[in-house]
């Protein structure tokens, strides 16, 4: 019997195996995010509030019927130094026509989502910054983040390698143009 050789594991291979191996408690959510494991607890209320209102229009207003999935897994490529990112975004949506969800594993690649959403807690950085880079490198063509602490809603489009080169920040309160698919004002009065 002749031994095969193989390459020597990567530290990001690793990191990566380790992450896959990682059991978290109830409620808990693990991503890989850049080459770091974070590990959030479940979302507050107002979190999920946030959420909420959000999905509640895009199914109600969009032009395009769209499927929703919350906290869905995604695999999203590497960048310069970063190895690939496993991140779960607030929200995930897809045309409804592709059916995108059904049959996905766990951590599925980004091809064909619309829209993600964060809704920013305790690291707001790490949605503001981290993410957004994660984001426009998978090619998602729209980031909407919810940011609390700012009390705004900012809408990233048209991504470039690492970031989304068109951004638009409204204040809660003002509504926010989500372009086609979607095609609608969110409105962001009931966020205050």
């Amino acid at each position: 019997m002749t031994a095969m050789a193989h390459a020597p594991l990567t530290q990001a291979d690793d990191l990566l195996e380790g992450f896959l191996a990682l059991e978290t408690p109830e409620g808990f959510r693990a991503e890989l995010i850049e080459g770091e494991i974070v590990v959030t607890p479940p979302p507050d209320g107002d979190h999920e509030d946030y959420n909420s209102l959000i999905v509640e229009q895009v199914i109600r207003r969009s032009r395009t019927r769209m499927q929703f999935s919350g906290n869905k897994g995604l695999k999203l490529p590497s960048g310069g130094s970063c190895p690939r990112s496993h991140v779960i975004p607030d929200g995930t949506f897809a045309p409804a026509e592709l059916r995108l969800f059904r049959g996905a594993e766990s951590w599925m690649p980004c091809d064909g989502v619309a829209l993600v959403v964060e809704v920013t807690s305790t690291r707001p950085q790490r949605d503001r910054e981290t993410k957004r880079r994660c984001y426009a490198r998978g090619g998602i063509p729209l980031y909407l983040l919810v940011d609390r602490e700012g009390s705004s809603v900012t809408l990233f489009s048209d991504p470039e390698g690492e970031d989304y080169r068109q951004v638009v920040t409204m204040p809660f309160g003002k509504p926010l143009p989500l372009p086609e698919p979607f095609g609608f004002d969110l409105e962001t009065a009931d966020f205050l």
